[in-house]
Order: C-alpha cells, then structure tokens, then sequence
C-alpha cells in the first residue's frame, strides 16, 4: 500500500487523519511542520504528502519551495489540505508543485480518504 507523509501543527488533526488513513490500510507518517517533514521525507520517501498551508517554522508553500517536488520528486503527488482559501497562496502551492486543494472544513473522513485515492490514482 502507498506511504503518506501528513504535513499538520495541529496534533489533534494529525492524529485523526492518520488513523483515518492507517485504517484504510496506508502506511502513514507524520510530521508537524515543514522542517520536520523535509527531514522525514528524506527517510520515507512517500507516495503522496497531505499538506497543511499555515505552520509554525516552516509553512506549506516554503517546504514545497525546498522540496522542489516537479523536479526532483515527480513522481509525488501532493494535497493541499487548509483551513484557508486565499486564492494566492493556494496558486503559489500549486506553483510549486502541488496536486490538489481541499478545504479542511469542507471534509468528511469519507471524502480525505475518496480524495488521497482518486490522487494516487492518477
């Protein structure tokens, strides 16, 4: 089964989305900024990374930028998942290498896991 790297500050929502995922049989990892998971990514090599926009230390759209993802790793599919629709940073993540966007509010652990296969899919 495919490895997901979840990129999330907020412990509580790591924790859901990474028993939703593990649940439906995916190898999950998890990290709670973008410095941690440029350095877990590195040991992991995932399939697919959900992403959240606004973290501590490092955001989204910076560890896209480091990640380089188009180049270096194309063969990983990455999803934004945010609390927050500002059009720009949401083109600037996409710039930079990412998949998908959804809106964390809008989401059911239904739609996360229809969502992260229809990605993998592809």
């Amino acid at each position: 089964m495919a490895k997901i790297l979840i990129v999330e500050d907020e412990r509580t929502l790591n924790e859901a989305y990474e028993l939703i995922l593990k649940k439906q049989g995916y190898e999950v990892e998890v990290a709670y900024n973008g410095d941690e998971a440029l350095k877990v990514f590195e040991k992991q090599n995932p399939d697919l990374i959900l992403l959240d926009l606004r973290m501590p230390k490092m955001d989204g759209v910076e560890f896209l930028k480091r990640l380089h993802p188009a180049q270096k790793h194309p063969d990983v599919k990455i999803i934004i998942f945010s609390n927050y629709d500002d059009q720009k940073e949401i083109d600037s993540a996409f710039k930079h290498g990412a998949d998908r966007y959804i809106l964390k509010a809008w989401s059911s652990p239904k739609e996360l896991v229809k969502v992260v296969d229809e990605t993998l899919s592809k």
